[in-house]
């Protein structure tokens, strides 16, 4: 199995990760006839509240209300998965199987550790996908090198200083309904589970109050703010035009 080309991939440490970082930035390259998905590499299994199960159940309705185009798990150990020769090749896999143009994936550094190796297995497993040398496989098939044009980090708890930022105000409702898809995680009832650091409705609502502070800056409602690892180029200056 090939698999379908998908314009932009989100690939991320954990179910939820990609709905409170960058899914208004998916929910509007989908408007634009783009094709979107995300790559989980693990099932979130060591978080507090829920199970593996429930995340499994809660990232499908996540994927329909995203609209997404695929929704694949690589199931990497959550909290215990590094920079290995072993995973690098499990995302080479499907960045060869999903031939992205551009890669969202996790930020840099971040409040959980999980976050900053995702990021930098990402971003070297991109490289590495491109390599013709590198041999891998695909339901008994050889898979073709494939380099995403661009690598792009969304941020997430800890602030971090973006270099763009995507105009997400016309998907902003989408975007919080895709979150509350994460019943276990957010915005949870008071129950016998223990009560988390992101199950407060304080949580909830400092993400959206940062996309409000993102768009505010480029003077939109909403925003999500974004990190590039290289220069970004533009073709003609109406492209700056917010």
């Amino acid at each position: 199995m090939k698999g379908s080309k998908i314009n932009v991939l989100a690939v991320a440490a954990h179910p939820d990760d990609v709905e409170l970082g960058c899914a208004g930035t998916l929910l509007v390259q989908k408007s634009r006839g783009n094709t979107v998905g995300i790559i989980d590499l693990t099932e979130g299994e060591l978080g507090t509240r829920g199970t593996a199960e429930t995340r499994v159940a809660e990232a499908k309705a996540a994927a329909k209300a995203l609209q997404l185009d695929i929704r694949e798990n690589l199931g990497l150990p959550d909290g215990f998965f590094e920079n290995t020769r072993a995973y690098q090749l499990s995302v080479v896999r499907a960045i060869r199987k999903y031939r992205p143009d551009i890669v969202l994936t996790n930020a840099p550094e971040d409040r959980h550790p999980d976050h900053g190796r995702a990021s930098q297995l990402v971003y070297d497993s991109c490289f590495l996908a491109g390599l013709i040398k590198i041999e891998t496989e695909l339901d008994g098939e050889p898979q073709t090198a494939w380099r995403p044009r661009q690598i792009f980090y969304f941020i997430q708890d800890r602030y971090l200083d973006p270099d763009f930022i995507v105009d997400i105000s016309e998907v902003l409702e989408q975007k919080k309904a895709a979150i509350r898809c994460f019943k276990t995680q957010f915005l949870a009832p008071e129950t016998d589970e223990v009560q988390t650091y992101i199950s407060t409705p304080a949580f909830f609502e400092s993400v959206i109050n940062r996309n409000a502070m993102w768009g505010k800056m480029i003077s939109v409602p909403y925003g999500e703010g974004f990190i590039s690892p290289k220069k970004i180029g533009v073709r003609n200056l109406d492209d700056l035009i917010l």
